[in-house]
């Protein structure tokens, strides 16, 4: 290969790593926040309008970003409306404010299903055999790049943002988990941060193991229970759905979450209230 040859191939790795993206980002930002935007998400995000001015221009520049860089792809015959991407983008969005993020950078499509979809996989046994199994799950998250959501779940959740129960919110923090290179429930974090994470985190979920199996009612869904990764994704849908029971009944537990994703949800709520 000439240096010539070796040159070229340099810079048009350029500009596909650094000239493009600033350029798509540029671009998303120029224009004002689509006033329908803002009205679709006052009417159907609950804690939208509760946010501070300065959450709420931060929430539409990531929003906006997220479309710019996020393929979406209608499933079983599903037509992905305008609609169903903002809502989608918005909720997945409110992870990220206040942090200095690229916004899920090994994310690049959201497949949307009318409803719940089947996935067939193997289930190992005991004995050593195998066996295919069909799973109908509402989402699912996947470290090759894709999230894949249950519309009529996701449509469900936007109307009881108070149950501690949100699909998007669930996939979108596996995402973040699965960014410190596995989904293990300790998403990117500096050392001194991952260690006093793990040990409240442990703590949380052996506590939530051993009241699933004694068929405790728990604020937490025991779903959380089946593994530290869903744990961590449980834990993210209550902070934001729940925060005041929370901080109640887990207060360690919800300053963890507080000071990881830099918001107070119950802020947003009391503003709701007070407005």
């Amino acid at each position: 290969m000439t240096l010539w040859a070796v040159a070229g191939i340099v810079a048009l790795a350029t500009v596909l790593i650094f000239i493009l993206p600033a350029r798509r980002r540029r671009r998303a930002l120029a224009a004002p926040f689509p006033d329908a935007w803002d009205a679709l998400l006052r009417r159907r995000l609950e804690p939208y309008a509760g946010l501070a001015d300065r959450e709420r221009r931060q929430l539409q520049d990531l929003l906006r970003l997220f479309l710019a860089s996020k393929r979406f792809h209608g499933c079983g015959g599903l037509d992905v409306s305008e609609e169903m991407r903002v809502c989608i983008a918005a909720q997945a969005c409110l992870l990220l404010l206040n942090r200095h993020t690229e916004g899920f950078p090994h994310l690049h499509h959201i497949l949307v299903y009318p409803g719940a979809f089947v996935r067939e996989g193997e289930e190992w046994h005991e004995d050593g055999t195998v066996s295919v199994v069909s799973s109908e799950l509402l989402g699912e998250s996947w470290d090759a790049g894709k999230v894949i959501l249950s519309w009529e779940d996701v449509d469900r959740d936007l109307a009881h943002f108070d149950d501690g129960f949100n699909v998007v919110l669930h996939e979108f923090a596996h995402q973040l988990d699965s960014e410190s290179g596995s989904e293990n429930g300790t998403p990117v974090l500096s050392r001194a941060e991952s260690e006093h994470w793990v040990r409240v985190m442990t703590r949380e979920y052996e506590s939530l193991v051993a009241a699933a199996e004694r068929g405790e009612e728990t604020l937490l869904d025991p779903y959380g229970a089946t593994a530290p990764a869903e744990f961590f994704a449980v834990v993210t849908e209550t902070f934001f759905e729940l925060p005041d029971q929370l901080r109640e009944r887990h207060p360690e537990l919800f300053t963890l979450l507080k000071e990881y994703y830099r918001v107070d949800p119950a802020v947003w709520y009391r503003a709701l209230t007070a407005g």
